[in-house]
């Protein structure tokens, strides 16, 4: 597996960078909320619970150094939501960015969705290194002259500059989302994004912003009879017709939007039947789906639960054809993980290049990486004791019980309060950007 993307069983991954301050006090607006890397890698976007998107760019490889791939230096920093308040419902909007998605580049610019609870965004990102001077009717600072005062005409022409990027806003999509928005999806026909919240479906163009489709709606006459909401949405990568959406009682729907305008009849319904011998109180809660990620090949898809990963193919509905456990041995405290709240986390998880290894969070700083092939995991962690350049990382161990050996952790002395819910993995290489509370960690496979 030594192409693109490869599997985890003959890489070693070390230590490339971090990002952020590396302060135990952390201010809550510097809670990374997104990762996002784009379509070719390039460019790697964050966003924070300060409505804030941090836009990385790796650098060129230098010729010096062939097998050391470039860093990723900031690109852009700009405030993209802020806080609002609604006052027909005398609520407060938070400015936190749920969700970043890069458009496919079609010229020099770069654009991304970003979105909080009820508005989405449009970005452009470009470039000037250019300005033009000379003009006829203006003064280099920009005053207006008398235009009496003009004796003759120039041409203006365009000097380099400095090179200076710039974020500017170019569509807001707003009020159509009663709850809040949890996903944003591209349509592999680059017009079309869907949002959706707990209870609703939309369909956008990306050039309209005064009316959106709703595709979806679960909400019932009585709310009193809502027994499931909508956790997470995606389109598929190549079928521009089907998406998906998962629920918090564990369920997948595929939908086709060929079949119905309002797509309320699902095409398929993944669900795996529970294990009578796991029954429990936290059953349902631990079986809500976090997050649905479609491989790259559009013939799998990946769900992130609680405890596990489940990997399904698209044409079997009745089980996972993969499960993966993240951390069986919380099974066991998820009495104390209920009273702290912490069972209601939402990890996300994400596929290499190549769909052969699939990554996803954990507590204690603790990321997984399953790879599918060999069956093989590993557990991996971003800590700043780790963070010397080029330092291979060491597979982790957790010891549950039992005499517990050497470099074996105790799940009894786990810190719930660091934890990886956002991860993201270069398309093309084997590189890896990990959010912890405030930084964010790089890593990449160690070249030899």
């Amino acid at each position: 597996m030594a192409g693109p993307g490869g599997g985890s069983s003959d890489v070693q991954w070390c230590f490339s960078q971090v990002k952020g301050a590396m302060d135990d006090d952390v201010a809550e607006a510097d809670i990374i909320s997104t990762v996002e890397f784009n379509h070719s890698g390039e460019l790697l976007a964050t966003g924070d619970k300060g409505g804030r998107v941090v836009i990385f760019q790796q650098e060129p490889e230098s010729k010096n150094q062939p097998q050391c791939r470039g860093e990723y230096n900031v690109y852009s920093t700009f405030q993209s939501h802020e806080p609002e308040f609604d006052y027909l419902k005398s609520l407060e909007i938070e400015e936190k960015i749920n969700k970043i998605r890069w458009l496919p580049q079609k010229n020099a610019a770069q654009f991304l969705l970003s979105t909080n609870d009820k508005t989405i965004k449009l970005w452009k990102i470009s470039e000037r290194d250019k300005r033009p001077e000379g003009y006829n009717l203006k003064e280099e600072d920009g005053r207006y002259r008398d235009p009496n005062t003009v004796t003759a005409l120039r041409v203006p022409v365009f000097r380099p500059m400095d090179l200076m990027v710039e974020a500017s806003p170019r569509r807001v999509f707003a009020n159509a989302h009663t709850y809040h928005i949890n996903s944003i999806s591209v349509n592999s026909d680059c017009e079309t994004y869907l949002s959706a919240d707990d209870l609703r479906i939309n369909l956008w163009h990306l050039e309209i912003t005064d009316r959106s489709f709703n595709i979806v709606d679960i909400k019932p006459a009585n709310m009193e009879e809502l027994t499931e909401v909508i956790t997470a949405a995606e389109f598929h990568p190549n079928q521009c017709n089907t998406f998906v959406y998962s629920s918090s009682k564990g369920t997948i729907r595929l939908c086709d939007m060929r079949a119905s305008a309002l797509c309320d009849r699902h095409t398929k319904l993944f669900e795996e039947p529970e294990d009578p011998n796991n029954r429990s109180f936290f059953s349902e809660i631990i079986s809500s789906i976090s997050d649905v990620k479609f491989s790259h090949s559009g013939r799998y898809m990946m769900t992130r639960d609680y405890l596990s990963v489940k990997i399904w193919d698209l044409n079997m509905e009745s089980r996972p054809v993969e499960t993966y456990q993240v951390h069986e041995y919380l099974r066991s405290k998820l009495c104390s993980l209920y009273e702290n709240d912490c069972i209601f986390d939402k990890f996300e998880c994400c596929w290499n290049g190549n769909d052969s290894v699939v990554m996803t969070g954990s507590y204690n700083n603790f990321f997984r990486m399953f790879d599918r092939g060999y069956r093989q995991d590993v557990t991996l962690e971003a800590s700043r004791e780790n963070s010397k350049p080029r330092s291979v990382l060491k597979p982790r161990k957790i010891s549950t019980g039992g005499k517990r050996k050497k470099d074996e952790i105790s799940v009894d002395s786990l810190d719930f309060n660091k934890k990886i819910l956002h991860t993201a993995w270069h398309p093309l290489d084997n590189i890896i950007a990990v959010a912890t509370t405030n930084n964010l960690y790089i890593f990449q496979d160690k070249l030899n």
